[in-house]
């Protein structure tokens, strides 16, 4: 991975076809997607429960770009070295998650990855102050996480106190939750560079059918890039 600050869009396969992951990744990634966002859920942490380290190492084969992985699992630290050694690029875990916050960090930059910590929209971005001399991204949740097609939680506030609090660190700031046309240009303008969306890119469009993927895609990366 190399940093830079332009508009990724991270597809979360949570909205595509469960029965065909691998396609789907291909897919989306062939209409444009810049990294593939795997949302790990564990009906603990959050309401849902999704899939595990196995599912991603399934996964990896199929993905050629950023296999970006969002715990939203509590304990976390158990489970880092299961995802890293599954091929993710980005394993990213919630502050809210365990009171050892620092560690989770160290462990998952010990394991080769780029480490990301999320924010539930309750959280404040001062909670990861003193964080960010250790972490890649920093992800904010602009719903409460657990379910996909939630709506947009308008956070712009703290994610332009998160850029400049990031100042010039190569720090990403990604949003995750009801990012579509309409919302993309907020988050971009406050300072986010990674949007993750789910149904927003694959409602239209199936594996036999990807050419909505990339339309709904470039419009959010076009709205975006009007900020």
């Amino acid at each position: 991975m190399t940093f830079d600050r332009s508009i990724k869009i991270a597809p979360s396969i949570l909205a595509a076809d469960f029965a065909n992951f691998g396609a789907e990744c291909e897919a989306v990634e062939a209409q444009g997607a810049d990294w593939i966002h795997v949302d790990v859920m564990d009906g603990h942490f959050v309401p849902a429960i999704t899939f595990g380290a196995q599912t991603c190492k399934a996964l990896r084969p199929h993905i050629k770009t950023v296999m970006d992985v969002h715990l939203m699992i509590s304990p976390v630290d158990a489970y880092l070295e299961g995802f890293a050694q599954a091929g993710a690029d980005v394993i990213t875990a919630h502050v809210e998650a365990g009171p050892h916050i620092h560690r989770t960090l160290q462990n998952i930059r010990a394991l080769g990855c780029k480490a990301g910590v999320a924010l539930n929209p309750g959280t404040p971005a001062e909670a990861v102050a003193d964080l960010l001399d250790m972490v890649d991204l920093v992800c904010v949740m602009t719903v409460n996480p657990g379910f996909g097609g939630q709506k947009f939680i308008d956070m712009t506030t703290k994610i332009a106190k998160l850029r400049a609090m990031i100042g010039d660190r190569p720090i990403h700031i990604e949003i995750d939750g009801g990012v579509d046309p309409t919302t993309a240009p907020l988050v971009a303008a406050a300072g986010a560079d990674v949007l993750v969306a789910g149904s927003a890119v694959f409602r239209g469009g199936s594996v036999a059918d990807p050419a909505p993927y990339g339309e709904n895609m470039r419009a959010i990366r076009a709205a975006a890039s009007q900020s």
